[in-house]
């Protein structure tokens, strides 16, 4: 079965600053990744194409993932940033090269939980719709109600939800975020990603039956063809090795038809981001 990686990063310490990376926690991937790191231990779990996202809010990252995706013949499409607020969001987009598949924007470090509503988000969002283009939301619980509204009052555009949006798998809790997450599933123009769970489990002891409860709800409310495997390396780093990661979600996926793990291995993330 081909397999797509629909989430990962590469990041170059040289190139630009990662402020992101200071605070100790995040020590064990303080360095750079490229996509030669990457590729061993992609075609070791059987993936041969990826979808490269985004990592800093800036344009001239958002170029040079474009320039690695036309060399590689591992990348399949990029997740890009522009700045969404911009009056011509629309003429930024249409000056990127071939390669966009989405876009995405860090509102989880948006300190207003109703961001994503803003008239000029909503515009550029409805940019993004119209050059063909899905968007990639990366929220946290608290920032689903906002995200519920934005999907419902966009229908033209297709969403992506970045890991789970990032439920306390820690913890064990699973309300408030199921009921929000359920409810977000209900409008058809939405896929989720499962991905990003262990880093949100306890990163020392995770064992796959922590994950199961919040991969169950993602599988049951959007079905396996709005869900797409992403692995978050390597982010993923932190708790689990990329053949780990890819193999938990194999486990979570077993009791699942042959053609429903496609969808979630393969065929969900070609049809969201309408990878060639």
């Amino acid at each position: 079965m081909t397999r797509i990686d629909a989430h990962h990063h590469v990041w170059d310490l040289s190139a630009r600053t990662h402020a992101w990376l200071d605070p100790e926690p995040m020590a064990p991937v303080r360095r750079t990744f490229t996509l030669d790191d990457l590729a061993r231990p992609a075609a070791a779990a059987g993936v041969s194409r990826t979808v490269l996202v985004q990592v800093l809010p800036d344009l001239g990252e958002t170029r040079e993932f474009l320039a690695l995706a036309a060399r590689s013949e591992l990348v399949a499409g990029v997740v890009g940033w522009i700045d969404l607020t911009a009056p011509d969001a629309a003429d930024t987009l249409a000056g990127l090269p071939h390669g966009l598949v989405a876009v995405r924007h860090g509102v989880q470090s948006e300190p207003d939980p109703g961001w994503l509503t803003r008239v000029d988000v909503r515009r550029g969002l409805a940019a993004v719709a119209a050059a063909g283009l899905a968007y990639d939301l990366l929220t946290l619980p608290h920032q689903l109600p906002a995200a519920i509204d934005t999907v419902a009052a966009l229908p033209e555009l297709t969403f992506v939800l970045d890991h789970l949006s990032k439920p306390p798998i820690a913890s064990g809790e699973l309300e408030p975020w199921r009921g929000r997450v359920q409810e977000l599933a209900r409008h058809p123009n939405v896929c989720c990603k499962l991905s990003g769970m262990v880093t949100e489990a306890r990163r020392e002891s995770w064992q796959v039956a922590d994950l199961r409860p919040y991969a169950e709800v993602v599988l049951e409310a959007f079905g396996p063809e709005r869900v797409m495997f992403g692995s978050d390396w390597p982010v993923c780093l932190l708790a689990a090795g990329y053949e780990q990661v890819a193999e938990a979600a194999e486990t979570l996926c077993a009791g699942l038809s042959d053609g429903e793990r496609a969808d979630v291995f393969a065929g969900t993330a070609r049809r969201a981001y309408r990878l060639e």
